[in-house]
């Protein structure tokens, strides 16, 4: 770090957040960020072709990014200012009601 530089911390925003001002600026083209199902049985396969979130394109019904980076896309999108970051998330609520079922 350069003498004087002051290191800022960034402002969090969560991952609902992000993914709304994604959608709004990909609703522009014609697209959607939208995520994938639960990763149980059928899932599985769903969730090894596509990550976590995925872009479709509205009008033609078909995706055009898979395995997107929420972080990396709201930059590219200009959406996630420099000062701002990805919360970190809690586990879903859904696994941690599996968690304690299993116990």
């Amino acid at each position: 770090m350069a003498a004087g530089a002051v290191k800022v911390a960034k402002v969090p925003v969560s991952t609902r957040a992000l993914v709304q001002r994604i959608n709004r600026a990909l609703a522009a083209d014609g697209e959607r960020l939208k995520k994938t199902r639960d990763r149980g049985a059928w899932g599985q396969t769903a969730w090894l072709d596509l990550g976590d979130y995925y872009v479709i394109d509205l009008d033609r019904n078909v995706v055009v990014a898979h395995h997107v980076n929420l972080e990396g896309e709201g930059r590219k999108l200009g959406v996630l200012a420099e000062w701002e970051a990805l919360a970190a998330e809690a586990p879903d609520r859904e696994e941690a009601r599996h968690d304690k079922s299993e116990g």
